[in-house]
C-alpha cells in the first residue's frame, strides 16, 4: 500500500479513531491488498464483494470482524480516495445479537475469594465495582481515585470521553491495603516496569485463573464482569439512564440490552410446568405373552 496506507492512517488518527480500531482497520487493508496483490485504489466493488466473501467462508470470521472489514473498506474508499460507496452493491452482514454473560453475585464472591494475590484481586474488584473495561483498569491512575466524593474517573475511555463511575467502600478499603503493600507512583497498576501500567493481557490472564480456581464454567471474561455490574445495579432498582452514564455508552439503546438479561421479574414468573399436579410415570400395562425383563 505504501503511500496509500500512510494516507489513510494519518486520516484515522485526524478523526480521533481509537488505536485499536485504526489497527483493525489497516490490518484488514493489508489482507485485502495482498490477497489480489494489487494497490487498493485500483480495486473497486467487486474485490471488496470478493473479500468480504472471502472472509466468511474461506476464513471462517464471525460477523463482528466481518462488518470491521466492511468499514475498513468503507473508510478507505470514501474518507480517503473520496469514492463513492454503494451500499446495494456492497452489502455487509447483519450484526449477531446475543446476549451477554452475567455472573451472580455469587459467582462474583467466589471469584474474588479465589484470588489470593492482594494485586490481583483489587484489580477485579475494581472492575466489577466500577462496570470498568479491562484497558480502563489497567490505564487507572492514583490520581482516578477520588475516595472524597466515592468516584473512580476514568480518563479518555471508549470514543475519547472521560467519565466518573462509582468506588465502593470495600474496594477503597482493599486499595488501602494494596496502596500500603506495593506503594505505587503513578499507575494504579504498574506492569513489569513501574513506568508503564498492566497490559489488558495480564488482567485478562488473572481473571482465567481465578474463574478456573472458583470453579465458573460460564464462558466469562474479565468484560463479563461489567455486564454484572450493570445487570445488579438493574435489578436492585438503578434506573437505566444512571446505569448508562456509569457505563460510558452513547446511546440507551446499548444500556437497554440489559433489560433483556436481569431476572428480577422473571422470578415472580412460574413455569407451567411447576403449576401441573406431581408428574408421576405411567405404570406400564402388561399384555398377554409379554415377557418382564
Amino acid at each position: 500500500m505504501g503511500k496509500l496506507r500512510d494516507q489513510m492512517q494519518m486520516e484515522l488518527e485526524l478523526r480521533n479513531y481509537a488505536p485499536k480500531t485504526i489497527k483493525a482497520y489497516m490490518g484488514h487493508m493489508t489482507a485485502y491488498t495482498r490477497l489480489f496483490m494489487k494497490s487498493p485504489d485500483e480495486l473497486g466493488e467487486e474485490e471488496v464483494r470478493k473479500y468480504l466473501h472471502h472472509l466468511k467462508t474461506v476464513k471462517k470470521v464471525s460477523s463482528s470482524n466481518i462488518n470491521i472489514a466492511y468499514w475498513a473498506l468503507h473508510f478507505f474508499y470514501v474518507k480517503t480516495l473520496h469514492r463513492s460507496w454503494n451500499v446495494e452493491k456492497i452489502p455487509h452482514p447483519k450484526t449477531e445479537k446475543k446476549l451477554p454473560v452475567v455472573l451472580a453475585q455469587e459467582e462474583v464472591k467466589k471469584l474474588l475469594a479465589a484470588v489470593s494475590n492482594l494485586k490481583h484481586r483489587v484489580i477485579l474488584m475494581a472492575a466489577y465495582s466500577g462496570g470498568l473495561r479491562v484497558s480502563e483498569v489497567a490505564n487507572l491512575k492514583i490520581v482516578d481515585i477520588d475516595s472524597q466524593r466515592m468516584l473512580i474517573r476514568v480518563e479518555q475511555g471508549k470514543g475519547k470521553k472521560d467519565r466518573y463511575t462509582l468506588l465502593s467502600q470495600t474496594l477503597l478499603e482493599n486499595l488501602r491495603s494494596y496502596y500500603k503493600a506495593h506503594r505505587p507512583q503513578k499507575w494504579l497498576f504498574p506492569g513489569s516496569r513501574p513506568d508503564e501500567p498492566i497490559d489488558a493481557g495480564s488482567i485478562q490472564r488473572i481473571f482465567k485463573r481465578a474463574k478456573k480456581r472458583a470453579g465458573i464454567l460460564k464462558p466469562a471474561t474479565v468484560h463479563t464482569l461489567r455486564h454484572s455490574f450493570a445487570t445488579h445495579l438493574l435489578e436492585a432498582g438503578t434506573d437505566l439512564f444512571t446505569i448508562k452514564k456509569l457505563l460510558g455508552h452513547s446511546s440507551i439503546q446499548t444500556t437497554l440490552i440489559y433489560l433483556h438479561i436481569q431476572h428480577k421479574n422473571l422470578q415472580k414468573v412460574v413455569s407451567p410446568l411447576d403449576q401441573l399436579a406431581e408428574v408421576k410415570p405411567e405404570r406400564a400395562v402388561e399384555r398377554p405373552g409379554e415377557v418382564k425383563s
